[in-house]
């Protein structure tokens, strides 16, 4: 049995991957973290009604580590907490897999070296979805085709971080895949820009052209009745070639999460991205 803790657990991706662990017969639930448990749910305390499982709930990840030994842990927290938390996981010898988003490349680079000074095994995905997985690798093809392209992506409007971890992974693979032809996007003179108020600034110009992440401008949309939904437009001449994949409803990620979290132990180096088992 794989004894799992989830890490960020009343979240809603995190209630999910506690209640799909529950549903699989090689795991185990052994525990939940969350700030929320605090007060109306004292550490160490039975797991809420919402779990049918005999897991113990704490706000602390620190008791929780104290007080069980789980063999993998779902990270799935807030951007402010992630790296604290997989940090302390990792120093504990567990096996982590992380899918919370906000951890920049200096504090990914720390993760990796403390994964391999503790012989834990990490594993980093910013999307869990098989279809997901699938749009980046197409893009990574069609970023050697064509000279320019943008991405547009669209989630609920509780979604913290923006861009999405996805389309800054989306863009580096476009940008770093061997002959890529992408180039950046001309900068418009001042005197062509304007706006209803009067001319606008190169400032404001820049800003409303999204996020530049190398050669590719990412736009984020935040609004409700969306769950994760990720375009990528190439243009050539006289044609656009848009791909787009759409997330309804969050358990299209437990696939991809339940793999990561058979699969993490077995890696022989910590690892960014689904693929990366799908391919093996």
């Amino acid at each position: 049995m794989i004894d799992v803790i989830v890490i960020g657990a009343r979240g809603r991706m995190g209630s999910l991957v506690a209640r799909t662990v529950e549903a699989q017969p090689d795991m185990r639930l052994v525990a939940l973290v969350d700030p929320a448990f605090a007060g109306a749910d004292e550490p160490g305390s039975a797991a809420p009604s919402t779990s049918t499982s005999t897991a113990q709930s704490f706000a602390s990840l620190k008791l929780a580590l104290q007080q069980t030994k789980p063999t993998v842990a779902v990270e799935f927290s807030l951007p402010a907490s992630v790296y604290a938390n997989t940090l302390a996981l990792l120093e504990a010898g567990v096996d982590t897999v992380v899918g919370a988003t906000g951890l920049s490349d200096e504090q990914l680079a720390q993760l990796f070296a403390a994964a391999r000074r503790h012989d834990a095994h990490l594993f980093v995905a910013p999307n869990f979805a098989l279809g997901a997985v699938l749009l980046m690798e197409f893009s990574r093809l069609a970023a050697k085709v064509f000279e320019r392209a943008e991405i547009i992506e669209f989630h609920h409007e509780a979604k913290v971080d923006a861009p999405s971890g996805t389309s800054l992974r989306t863009a580096a693979l476009m940008s770093s895949e061997p002959g890529s032809n992408l180039i950046a996007a001309p900068v418009p003179p001042s005197s062509a820009l304007a706006c209803a108020s009067g001319p606008a600034t190169d400032n404001s110009a820049h800003a409303s052209r999204g996020l530049e992440r190398g050669p590719v401008n990412i736009h984020s949309v935040r609004l409700p009745g969306l769950v994760a939904h990720q375009e990528v437009l190439f243009g050539g001449t006289g044609e656009l070639l848009t791909l787009r994949h759409d997330s309804f409803a969050l358990e299209s990620f437990m696939t991809g999460v339940m793999l990561a979290v058979r699969e993490v132990g077995r890696l022989t180096e910590p690892t960014v991205g689904l693929e990366k088992l799908l391919a093996e």
